[in-house]
């Protein structure tokens, strides 16, 4: 007996979850990093990703009228990329970022245009899989080599969802992703 105690309680909630508003999506957009300054006595270099597509997976809930959340997973291809004094040194690199962001609407719920502003954080994973080229220039800054990262992530951004219908959402995102060099 003592493996069915939730049972009423269970019961009793189950409706409350068939009311929610839950939505699901895939998106497509272009992404860009800010490059971060190597300092090597008088000499620097810029070390950073090169821009690329990202392609990201949403579930999303609304809560009552004005609020909503989000859990995002974002896939970012790219380059790790080393450059100073028209010398560069590259090796194929990637990103997967995971995170949960609390929305702010500036419409009612159900309307057809809601503008909304979104902030979060989560996590994001670097990985660096190209070959390593044991002669690559600059390395008196960086060598890059085969590493993965996880650092925290900082999520905030807005947009707008237009509602196509009662079951399809047109949406244009804005989103800054920071995170420690």
């Amino acid at each position: 007996m003592s493996h069915f105690r939730f049972l009423p309680l269970f019961l009793a909630t189950a409706g409350c979850c068939l009311a929610q508003n839950w939505s699901l999506g895939g998106a497509a957009g272009f992404g860009f990093y800010e490059d971060a300054t190597i300092n090597n006595g008088s000499a620097s270099a810029q070390a950073g990703f090169t821009p690329r597509i990202a392609l990201s997976a949403v579930l999303g809930q609304n809560i009552g009228n004005y609020f909503g959340g989000e859990l995002r997973y974002t896939y970012r291809g790219g380059e790790s990329e080393l450059k100073s004094d028209g010398q560069k040194a590259n090796m194929d690199a990637g990103a997967h970022a995971v995170h949960y962001d609390v929305l702010v609407y500036g419409a009612r719920r159900g309307s057809k245009l809601r503008p909304y502003l979104a902030v979060g954080g989560g996590i994001k994973y670097y990985m660096a899989t190209g070959l390593e080229n044991p002669f690559q220039p600059l390395t008196n800054f960086a060598f890059l080599t085969h590493a993965n990262e996880v650092e925290g992530l900082l999520s905030a951004g807005g947009g707008l969802k237009y509602a196509i219908n009662d079951h399809v959402l047109f949406r244009v995102d804005f989103r800054y992703y920071g995170t420690p060099f």
